[in-house]
C-alpha cells in the first residue's frame, strides 16, 4: 500500500471508506495511539488494515480493537501480536463526551484512518457515527449516481 502525502503534511497509512458507507459521521476526533518499536516501523511500511475494526471506552480509556498491523518482517522474538488492542490517547472531556453519546444515543465510535502528522507522530482519525439502513444507503447511491450524471451532462452541452 502506497502512502499519500495530504496537503497539511499528514502521510496516511490507511483509510477506511467502507466506514462513510455505511455509518453517519456525526462528529470526529484525533487521538494519539500507544504502539511498540515493530508496528511503528510496520506502519511506515503501510501495513496496516482498520476495515473491520472500531474503538471503545473501556475503565474511562478509548482503546482499538481489531485492527492488524502486520507483523514487522525483521522483528524477531520482540515482534508484536497484528490484532493485540491498542491504547488510544485522548482528552478526558473528549473521552466522556464520547461515552455519553455512546451511552445515551447508541453511536458507535468508528476509525476512519491511521496516519503520521507532521511531527512524525502516529494519529488516528476516530468518527462518532451512527449507523445507516439500508434505506439510507441506497439513497446514498442514488445521490452519488445523480450528481456524476449531473457533471457528465454538464460537461458535454457546455
Amino acid at each position: 500500500m502506497s502512502k499519500k502525502k495530504e496537503n497539511d503534511g499528514r502521510q496516511v497509512i490507511a483509510e477506511n471508506r467502507k466506514a462513510r458507507h455505511n455509518f453517519f459521521i456525526e462528529e470526529d476526533f484525533e487521538a494519539g495511539i500507544v504502539l511498540k518499536g515493530t508496528e511503528v516501523k510496520s506502519l511506515r511500511q503501510g501495513e496496516c488494515n482498520i476495515a473491520e475494526s472500531y474503538a471503545e471506552v473501556r475503565n474511562n480509556e478509548v482503546w482499538l480493537v481489531n485492527a492488524h498491523i502486520k507483523e514487522y518482517s525483521m522483528g524477531n522474538r520482540f515482534n508484536h501480536d497484528p490484532r493485540r488492542p491498542r491504547k488510544l490517547l485522548m482528552h478526558r472531556r473528549q473521552i466522556n463526551k464520547i461515552f455519553a453519546a455512546i451511552q445515551r444515543k447508541g453511536m458507535t465510535l468508528v476509525p476512519l484512518s491511521i496516519y503520521f502528522d507532521d511531527h512524525n507522530r502516529a494519529k488516528i482519525k476516530l468518527g462518532l457515527a451512527k449507523g445507516k439502513k439500508a434505506h439510507d444507503k441506497r439513497q446514498a447511491s442514488k445521490e452519488r449516481d445523480w450528481s456524476r450524471e449531473k457533471a457528465r451532462m454538464l460537461k458535454e452541452h457546455g
